[in-house]
């Protein structure tokens, strides 16, 4: 019997996977990650050149897109059985060979392969390896601390309704919103009627090629990039000495 093995990525920069991660992807005989239809998948872009010549790669694309609403009944039947079939094949991959799945940020974070892994679990050997969340990418080129103290950090989806996010946005001191792609309006929206649109910033595609930040109060309403973080840093608690008065000195 073989095992599946999940490999976290971590949040985009192929320096910041675990050396356990990339062992695992460099010795794999059989490597599968998820993509979209007709795109070549993030977490393969990752990996790019690691993959042995001789490896072979199973693409398991996404059924569907972000065009049909994710709580419709259509959508949540075509995807359970997209994740019922890969881990069918999966399951039987595993009886002779060790299957490397891929996994964007960490795989018990919002990660894909959640659903492979509740649906493999007591049927086949599963290893997990933890990956640096995509949002600890993004808050870290921010170059300031997301938390101070005492501070409480929410973590929020962008797909939520925005009457949902406004009253966790004003409850929170620290705040990471996730999912924003074409939902950045309504969460624009939200933070402005929590009053905490001039305190957020926008990470596109953080610690990656083309990294950008910018405060969100700063970009149009066309300006919805796919993989984007929206962060607003708390500002708890510290161990610091109140300033000095100063004093003038007569000579």
């Amino acid at each position: 019997m073989g095992r599946i093995i999940c490999a976290g990525l971590g949040p985009g920069a192929p320096d910041l996977m675990s050396r356990r991660a990339e062992r695992a992807v460099r010795g794999a005989s059989h490597v599968a990650y998820f993509r979209k239809k007709g795109r070549k998948g993030q977490a393969r872009q990752i990996v790019e050149g690691m993959i042995d010549e001789g490896a072979i790669e199973l693409a398991m694309e996404y059924p569907v897109t972000t065009e049909i609403p994710f709580d419709s009944p259509e959508y949540i039947t075509q995807l359970a059985r997209f994740y019922d079939d890969w881990a069918a094949r999966l399951t039987e991959l595993a009886r002779s060979h060790d299957v490397v799945v891929l996994c964007e940020g960490d795989p018990f974070f919002y990660g894909s392969f959640m659903h492979l892994y509740t649906r493999l679990r007591g049927t086949v050997e599963i290893e997990v390896i933890p990956g640096i969340t995509g949002m600890t990418g993004c808050w870290t080129a921010t170059g300031t601390p997301i938390t101070w103290g005492d501070d409480v950090l929410t973590v929020l989806m962008g797909t939520m309704p925005e009457d949902e996010m406004v009253t966790r946005m004003a409850a929170s001191d620290a705040l990471v919103v996730m999912k924003t792609g074409r939902n950045l309006p309504k969460v624009k929206r939200a933070l402005a009627r929590a009053g905490r649109l001039d305190e957020a910033w926008l990470v596109e595609r953080g610690t990656m090629k083309g990294e950008r930040i910018v405060r969100l109060c700063e970009t149009g309403e066309a300006d919805c990039p796919y993989f984007a973080i929206v962060l607003v840093h708390g500002q708890g608690r510290r161990p610091e000495l109140p300033a000095r008065p100063l004093v003038e000195v007569s000579l």
